[in-house]
């Protein structure tokens, strides 16, 4: 174990610091990597931000519309045109590395006049209205801010794409309190730092322009919140504040509607004081703070339009390929956790199935040992059930869905990404408990994962890179041409990027070195504590 001094705290605090900027930088890449509108449903995310910017609201699920300026962004992105890196060759469809960029300073501007669909236009239906509007209204009050309202559209997207990655660098100190709050160990903490470095698929959402960036933050939020409950905080304020970051998830997506159970959970299994009554009625008031700030949305759709989320574009499923019986629960689950690990682009760009595969094994079991094993399973159970019960939604949607048409649709695993710290929690608590529980053990993993974690990290985007702009044959300077010429930024910026983001993996990497080396410094024999009994209540079984 080690002292609990102000020293020790305040390298942990600049260890974790450290930590959250390279996970940061790690997403920046990616959102200056991606081709525009390479990202599922990027042109909508951002048609619908710009419509709230310039005062055309929020209409009813299938009245939003595309702006010129977005139909005419579609045509210089040149989507959907084929990207190299995609799983099964078409030559028929129009090659992407085969295509010339408009120059720069050619492409189209954001306008008042052509922000906004015309009254009475035929155009292409934006579907995001089927969602409540919370990260449309910060992405519009974004792109004020920043001056980018006006910008150029793939100025505008690549601002967008940095806001969320604003949004998810906040869940990174969230997964390492939520850590030390279920282990009281500060390693431990750091261990869910770098995790989400390990999925590939994660930098390649969280740097892109999509609703799903808030989403993982107020889960973030909740998961930790639940945490403090789980652990004995039944204090008031933890109650209120659960209820709106609860409520703003709420008023973003549906998905925040699975975290439900957690909270229920938390308060059920919170250490013996307050009567079960008291606890229950805790969990009440949670729950009702949320719908007032955002449950009500989905109450009203029910009340209005006869279902909790209305169809904004129905789909065309006579093309789509059947699915025997017999396959549609594998194939259900094997694409899930695809789309989960690797799949970049709108889901042409497909991970090696036997990597996907040795990644679905190693978390599953780290899951299962975070909750089995004593030391923290009740929290880690509590916590547990935010993941599970969003893929479990996605396998039951999409199970429901063939039982209607015959194949098998919305299989995203980004739609999972609402338990990513609750995963991120799990993972480093099992290593924690690998390590026998010892915070001197659990210190000298925390560099072995950081480089690991930072060498996925740049095999990832090596692999997207690639995947986006080398085309057969090939050589990388070719490629890194390629990549300048469809970027909104020059050469110079790109370049001074991945120096940036190079030196934040490689600070990281020494930070968590130089931990290990403090804690096995003030290591003590193991009969003492590391933090006080009071802030950690007791495990007691359930």
């Amino acid at each position: 174990m080690t002292r609990d001094t102000p020293s020790c705290e305040r390298a942990y605090r600049r260890t974790l610091a450290l930590l959250t900027l390279a996970v940061a930088l790690w997403s920046v890449a990616w959102a200056v990597l991606t081709p525009g509108f390479r990202a599922p449903d990027e042109q909508n995310h951002l048609n619908s931000a710009i419509r709230l910017a310039y005062g055309g609201g929020w209409p009813a699920p299938g009245d939003a519309h595309f702006a010129p300026v977005i139909d005419q962004a579609v045509a210089e992105s040149t989507y959907p045109s084929d990207l190299p890196g995609r799983f099964n060759d078409r030559p028929q469809w129009p090659q992407f590395v085969e295509l010339t960029p408009v120059p720069t300073a050619d492409r189209i501007h954001i306008d008042v006049g052509n922000a906004l669909p015309a009254p009475g236009t035929s155009a292409t239906v934006d579907q995001m209205t089927q969602h409540p509007p919370a990260y449309y209204a910060l992405g519009a009050a974004a792109l004020r801010a920043t001056g980018t309202a006006d910008a150029q559209w793939d100025v505008a997207l690549l601002a967008l794409r940095l806001l969320d990655v604003a949004l998810f660098a906040a869940t990174v100190p969230l997964a390492a309190s939520t850590t030390r709050r279920l282990t009281g160990s500060r390693s431990a903490a750091l261990l869910a730092a770098p995790f989400p470095m390990l999925i590939p698929q994660v930098g390649h959402i969280m740097g892109a322009a999509n609703n799903d960036a808030l989403v993982v933050l107020t889960g973030a939020g909740v998961t930790y919140l639940a945490a403090r409950v789980v652990t004995g905080d039944l204090r008031w304020r933890v109650v209120v504040g659960l209820g709106l970051v609860l409520g703003v998830g709420l008023l973003t997506k549906v998905m925040l509607a699975f975290a439900i159970p957690v909270v229920v959970a938390a308060y059920l299994l919170a250490p013996p004081g307050p009567t079960a009554v008291q606890r229950a009625w805790r969990a009440f008031v949670a729950l009702a703070v949320a719908f007032v700030v955002g449950g009500w949305w989905w109450a009203r759709n029910w009340l209005v339009d006869g279902a909790v989320q209305p169809v904004g574009l129905p789909r065309d499923y006579a093309s789509m390929a059947q699915v025997p019986g017999s396959e549609v629960l594998p194939e259900s689950i094997g694409r899930t956790a695809q789309a989960f690990f690797g799949n970049l682009g709108w889901l042409e760009i497909r991970m090696h199935g036997t990597l996907v595969a040795l990644a679905s094994t190693l978390l599953v079991v780290a899951v299962l040992a975070a909750v089995v094993l004593p030391g923290a399973r009740r929290g880690a159970f509590t916590i547990a059930l935010l993941p599970l019960a969003l893929a479990a939604g996605v396998v039951a949607n999409a199970v429901s869905r063939w039982a209607e048409t015959g194949v098998l649709v919305a299989l995203q695993g980004r739609y999972i990404f609402g338990g990513l710290t609750a995963l991120a929690a799990l993972f480093a608590i099992a290593l924690w408990q690998a390590a026998r529980r010892r915070e001197h053990r659990t210190a000298v993993v925390v560099p072995v994962l950081t480089a690991l974690a930072g060498a996925a990290a740049v095999a990832g985007l090596a692999w997207g890179f690639a995947a986006f702009y080398r085309a057969p044959g090939d050589s990388a300077a070719q490629a890194w041409e390629r990549w300048v010429a469809w970027s909104p930024l020059d050469e110079a910026v790109i370049a001074a990027v991945l120096v940036v983001v190079a030196l934040g993996l490689l600070a990281g990497v020494v930070a968590a070195w130089r931990w290990a080396a403090l804690t096995r410094g003030l290591s003590r024999p193991s009969s003492q504590r590391t933090w006080r009994a009071e802030q950690i209540p007791h495990e007691t079984s359930f």
